[in-house]
């Protein structure tokens, strides 16, 4: 059942605010010369290697999510640069509970920390920051900060930043057909005319673009139930490196294999047209 209206979507007024620069990268590093069009416009993230960064480091996995703060923001300021317009990463899964509940009480405070300290420097550059997810065994705490970050940038328009916390896909997905069977028995829905439309209306985030970019961090090579609807199409790129490792060079390498790549949608190669400059913006 989709939780914003999208009612809320900021205004085009808005989009005449004027917003705060990331800080630069410490190397002097700029964001590549992509043409616009071939930007991922959507770029979903699976942050994962944090315990395994400190364990490689004889440091508690704690130490590793903390770490991953820093790659997180670093992310977003390369986000922002390089014109990409919406990222969702995977901060906390459904999946996530199963781990020991020393980790999940930490996961828990740490998340809302991260939100209490991050969202006004996430607002000053004109991010707007979304929730998708379950409220069920989320900490009041938790949800509270969610909802604050959401008030606070919801009139951003430079990137939405999608928080995906106690989420999974394939729950995303059957809630919205509980939801479309719901209005279906009752009438308000003639079944014959369910589409694909019907069901995208019916998530958390009705009004969320499809992925265009999947990244993964760690070299792991899955999707581990991350946003298996919108990502029908995307492109995945699996990085060879733990999360708190990533910064926006690292994100900046992902978008010139993304534009390097013919997406086809199921089209014959013939149809996507002759190959033409996609890293240059000459």
């Amino acid at each position: 059942m989709a939780r914003h209206d999208l009612s809320r979507t900021p205004s085009a007024a808005s989009a005449e605010q004027a917003y705060e620069e990331p800080w630069p990268h410490p190397s002097g590093a700029q964001a590549p010369d992509i043409p616009q069009r071939f930007v991922p416009g959507h770029i979903a993230i699976v942050m994962d290697g944090n315990g395994r960064w400190a364990n490689q480091r004889g440091l508690p996995r704690t130490e590793g999510h903390r770490a991953g703060e820093a790659a997180l923001m670093e992310v977003m300021a390369g986000a922002i640069e390089a014109g990409v317009g919406h990222v969702s990463v995977y901060a906390f899964s459904t999946e996530n509970w199963k781990r020991s509940p020393e980790e999940v009480r930490f996961l828990m405070g740490y998340s809302r920390t991260v939100l209490r300290r991050q969202r006004e420097v996430l607002h000053s550059w004109g991010v707007r920051i979304r929730w998708s997810g379950s409220r069920k065994r989320l900490w009041r705490s938790v949800v509270k900060e969610l909802e604050s970050a959401e008030e606070l940038t919801q009139h951003n328009t430079r990137c939405t930043l999608t928080m995906c916390v106690n989420y999974g896909g394939r729950a995303e997905i059957a809630e919205a057909v509980r939801g479309i069977a719901e209005k279906a028995a009752s009438g308000t829905i003639d079944s014959r005319r369910i589409t694909e439309a019907t069901v995208a209306a019916h998530l958390d985030e009705p009004d969320m673009p499809d992925v265009d970019l999947f990244l993964r961090s760690s070299g792991e090579q899955r999707i581990s139930n991350f946003l298996l609807w919108q990502s029908a199409y995307a492109e995945l790129v699996f990085l060879d490196v733990l999360w708190p490792d990533v910064d926006r060079r690292v994100l900046w390498q992902a978008m010139e294999i993304y534009a390097r790549r013919d997406r086809r949608y199921g089209a014959a190669v013939d149809a996507v047209g002759a190959d033409v400059d996609r890293t240059s913006g000459a």
